[in-house]
């Protein structure tokens, strides 16, 4: 970047490195990190509402499983935030998601220091079994950071 002040963006840096062939990979591959951690937040949505609400059915008549049920409500709900046309509208949906945080904090803590649910000292620390799961839930929160840098621009 500094031999060439004209690259600005990750593709671009495909582009000088390897020709339109790298700066094609790049932005298909950024493309689709994309979209796979949109479809891997429908898809951890889908399964925490399943854990929180065991018993519910959602869309009966179309027989579809709570996981399945849920992860339609997610898309619909956030779907409407793709078609903002200014970012600034975007700070509002940000905040709700801070104040929800908010709310999860002062739950747990409240749930912990006045319910007096506590922590018990029971049960296996570690399960191989949610070990995917985790491992997917982490990647989900840390990959998207060099996806949104603000020079990211598709050519």
């Amino acid at each position: 970047m500094q031999a060439n002040p004209l690259i600005r963006t990750y593709p671009d840096i495909g582009g000088v490195a390897f020709g339109w062939k790298g700066r094609t990979f790049i932005t298909i591959s950024m493309c689709l990190e994309l979209y796979f951690a949109a479809v891997e937040f429908l898809i951890l949505v889908g399964d925490s509402f399943e854990k929180l609400f065991p018993n519910t059915t959602l869309f009966a008549s179309a027989k579809l499983s709570v996981k399945q049920g849920f992860t339609i409500l997610a898309a619909l709900v956030v779907l409407p935030t793709t078609w903002l046309k200014s970012l600034g509208l975007l700070s509002y949906v940000s905040a709700s998601g801070v104040f929800a945080s908010i709310v999860v904090i002062c739950s747990v803590f409240w749930v912990g220091a006045v319910d007096g649910a506590g922590f018990h000292e029971r049960g296996v620390i570690f399960h191989k079994s949610g070990l995917a799961t985790a491992v997917s839930m982490y990647s989900f929160c840390y990959c998207g950071h060099a996806q949104f840098s603000p020079h990211f621009a598709i050519p």
